[in-house]
């Protein structure tokens, strides 16, 4: 089928890498997967930083005619979809798109992680937060990504069987293959230190808090033998370097923001994923980390856990307990025996769970229900009316 795909936050191509990006683009790649034709609907990012009501109203006016030119496009046209699918709505980036035009093409309006902050319902976001809540309630379904938002959306949508939990996952096969290609290419030196990666964008808030709490955490075990690769960039590089300030450049190297090929490559090279993600969604670099035959240290989270064997694959602790992150850390370089079969596990898992082709067929599944209920409501209206 057709389906009309967009990002609120940040759309599939926008320059700036993270992991919602990430995600989006495997969502995309996920539908294409299931044999669906996949359009960008629009670019129009509906995302407000600072809660500034009057650019809440502006966005507003602007998705109000952008919707309306949507509907005047696809009306007749061959490229009228089937379905709307929204990734990635809330108060501070709402979906005022979505609704509006799949109420006018009388299509599905699916959305995958939405979530709720009843705090915001009289905060500086208030305006977002009612567009936010309006879009979940109007969704024929709502996959949840993250498993802390499933209650928030099921308490605003009254519903349960029509929400979903959908794992996070990345194209495995495709990242393998990336880090297999460029290791070939240009193979890392031999080395005696166990290799520590963290890879996160630089930037004030909690990026910068957990980059300092895996520093204070490193200082703690300096004693033992291991180096790190810090792998991203942002606005907060200074503040992220001079974290660090107290080690050596032979002990923490700055690899700067890196394309795929070459970030698979440094993880492949390593020994030990390492990232304390204070309040982190999830964080799509654990999957792509353990595909890479890395275990990981991370964060005790919802978000983290569900993309993470603990025990097995990683190791969780309290989320900012320094103390608990440095002694996780100080065990797996420790043991290289523990750090092989947490690798092992760690291939295993994100296989298991967290790959393309389960989620292609789990979304593709979602999308025909929607589709086929929409039809049934359709077909069943002129008989009430008689």
């Amino acid at each position: 089928m057709k389906v009309a795909f967009y990002a609120p936050l940040k759309p599939p191509d926008h320059p700036v890498p993270s992991g919602d990006r990430t995600l989006a683009r495997a969502l995309l790649e996920a539908l294409r997967v299931g044999g669906h034709h996949v359009s960008i609907a629009s670019r129009f990012r509906s995302y407000d930083a600072a809660g500034d009501a009057v650019r809440q109203a502006r966005l507003a006016r602007v998705a109000a005619r952008l919707a309306k030119r949507l509907v005047a496009r696809y009306h007749g046209a061959r490229e009228r979809p089937d379905a709307w699918f929204t990734y990635h709505l809330y108060h501070k980036a709402p979906d005022w798109l979505g609704p509006a035009v799949s109420r006018a093409l009388a299509i599905p309006y699916v959305v995958a992680e939405a979530s709720v902050a009843m705090r915001q319902q009289h905060g500086r976001w208030a305006p977002g937060h009612v567009a936010a809540i309006a879009a979940i309630r109007a969704a024929d379904a709502v996959l949840a990504v993250n498993p802390r938002d499933v209650e928030g959306v099921r308490r605003v949508r009254g519903v349960v069987d029509q929400d979903a939990l959908l794992a996070p996952f990345v194209d495995l096969d495709a990242f393998a293959a990336h880090a297999t290609s460029f290791a070939h290419a240009s193979p890392p030196p031999r080395r005696q230190r166990v290799r520590l990666v963290t890879i996160a964008m630089m930037r004030d808030g909690a990026k910068l808090a957990s980059y300092r709490v895996l520093a204070a955490a490193l200082a703690r075990i300096a004693a033992a033998d291991w180096e790190l690769v810090v792998i991203g960039d942002g606005p907060a590089r200074a503040a992220v370097e001079a974290a660090y300030a107290g080690f050596t450049r032979e002990r923490v190297r700055f690899a700067g923001a890196l394309p795929t090929a070459a970030l698979a490559a440094e993880l492949r090279a390593g020994d030990l994923f390492v990232w304390p993600a204070i309040d982190e969604a999830f964080g799509m670099v654990f999957i792509e980390a353990q595909a890479c035959g890395l275990p990981v240290v991370g964060a005790a989270t919802a978000g983290v856990a569900a993309v993470v064997d603990d025990g097995r694959s990683g190791v969780l602790v309290a989320p900012a307990d320094t103390a608990a992150f440095a002694a996780a850390m100080l065990r797996l370089i420790a043991d290289a025996g523990l750090r092989a079969r947490m690798a092992r596990a760690a291939v295993a898992y994100v296989h298991a769970r967290h790959g393309l082709p389960a989620a292609a067929a789990r979304i593709d599944a979602l999308l025909r229900q929607v589709v086929a209920a929409r039809a049934l409501r359709a077909a069943a209206i002129p008989v009430r009316a008689r």
